[in-house]
């Protein structure tokens, strides 16, 4: 009896397959035959089509999940000062993991020297660089529904997150609206599923095109790529976590990693941090002897907003598509993409595969291409796995440093 194949098997063949066409139809890409109907239209319509399927569940995807995060921050009004230490660590870290990876893409430069940017199909434009005081009036949205109906993302975000809060704080009076927002977001993560049923077609398609039109040039930057993000996850790991773990939560980081490594290979074999969760408590609770009290809140809301590993992958990733097509970004566009990875962290639901789809608002904040999210489609299941084990590293970094400034005493602490 045959085993189904998976659907990230299915990708992975499917850039192999697209690698393998790219190479053999790139000395015929001249051909009109290979031009007119294989480039222009087979692979332009695999490729785009689900380029825009992608484009079409982003919004509805960013604003229920987003409201039904911070409709949950009434966990924070009952635990006070734990709640309010707990997000700064969360949106700290993710912030700062962005910088890293920022910084990180400029020095290993992933997509230098290759230009794709003529099969690229939307013009590429890119802001000119704003005060940051502009930049911070335009995440405040006058009208929602132009917000929405533009992918304006930051705007979309932070109305999300408002209207989220306020459901809050009305409590039941708001409950059928709430529910509504519950079942959107169900709705959407479902639409994400069916979008990713045509993933490998899609990926073909891009990968396709794009190696009939740049031959083996296009194989280094893609290694640079995944080399890149993982090499500034492990530095963000073992050098931002452990630093914070040391200076504030006074633990040896050999006894963490070692108590903690069955819960970081569930997070690498499943690339989900909901997996994770039932894993990452029981650990929490009973290895470093964290109460209830503070890991029950701490590790579930980290599941919800704390996503490094996700965030580093969306800034390299933007660095990357970036040089590929040939953009120089401007400060004002670095700050932009701080600010979106920073607060998208916060609506990226812990599946596997959502991240790259989060990816998308990334690159329309700054006014990237869509269509270089296929080259990092084929391989982001791989990148996933080391970016979904750093996010629930993070978790349990930020549950023992609020456990020992707490006051408690945890098992093997320095």
């Amino acid at each position: 009896m045959s085993k189904k194949l998976s659907l990230t098997t299915k990708i992975f063949i499917a850039l192999i397959l697209g690698v393998i066409t790219g190479l053999v139809l790139h000395p015929l890409k001249d051909n009109p035959f290979v031009s007119k109907y294989l480039l222009n239209f087979v692979f332009n319509l695999l490729g785009n089509g689900f380029v825009r399927a992608i484009r079409m569940v982003v919004v509805p995807l960013v604003l229920c999940s987003l409201v039904i995060g911070a409709a949950g921050i009434e966990d924070v009004t009952k635990l006070g000062r734990i709640g309010i230490k707990t997000l700064v660590f969360y949106l700290s870290t993710t912030a700062f993991a962005v910088i890293l990876a920022l910084v990180g893409g400029n020095i290993i430069n992933p997509g230098k020297g290759v230009r794709i940017g003529d099969i690229a199909v939307s013009e590429v434009t890119v802001s000119e660089t704003k005060p940051f005081v502009d930049i911070l009036l335009e995440m405040i949205p006058i009208n929602p529904a132009e917000a929405m109906a533009t992918g304006n993302m930051l705007q979309i975000i932070v109305f999300a997150i408002l209207v989220g809060i306020s459901l809050s704080l009305l409590g039941d009076k708001a409950s059928n609206i709430k529910k509504v927002f519950e079942e959107g977001n169900s709705l959407s993560l479902k639409l994400v599923e069916i979008i990713m049923i045509f993933a490998p077609f899609g990926v073909y398609g891009l990968i396709a095109k794009t190696f009939t039109t740049l031959g083996y040039v296009a194989l280094l930057p893609l290694f640079k790529y995944f080399i890149g993000v993982v090499i500034i996850l492990f530095i963000h790991c073992l050098v931002t976590y452990q630093g914070i773990l040391v200076l504030f939560g006074k633990y040896n980081p050999i006894k963490f990693f070692k108590n903690f490594a069955p819960t970081m290979m569930v997070g690498f074999s499943t690339a989900s941090s909901s997996a994770c969760l039932p894993s990452s408590l029981k650990s929490m609770q009973e290895t470093f002897g964290v109460s209830k009290a503070i890991s029950s809140f701490t590790i579930p809301l980290g599941n919800t907003i704390n996503m490094d590993g996700t965030a580093v992958m969306q800034g390299v990733a933007t660095i990357f598509i970036a040089q590929i097509y040939g953009v120089d970004l401007t400060m004002g566009n670095y700050i932009t993409i701080i600010l979106t990875a920073t607060l998208a962290s916060i609506g990226t639901a812990g599946v596997p595969g959502v991240g790259v789809i989060m990816l998308g608002m990334v690159l329309v904040q700054v006014g990237l291409p869509l269509e270089g999210i296929g080259l990092v489609m084929g391989i982001d299941r791989f990148v996933d796995m080391f970016r979904t084990m750093i996010n629930i590293t993070g978790d349990a970094v930020c549950t023992l440093v609020i456990a020992k400034t707490e006051g408690e005493q945890l098992k093997e602490a320095i």
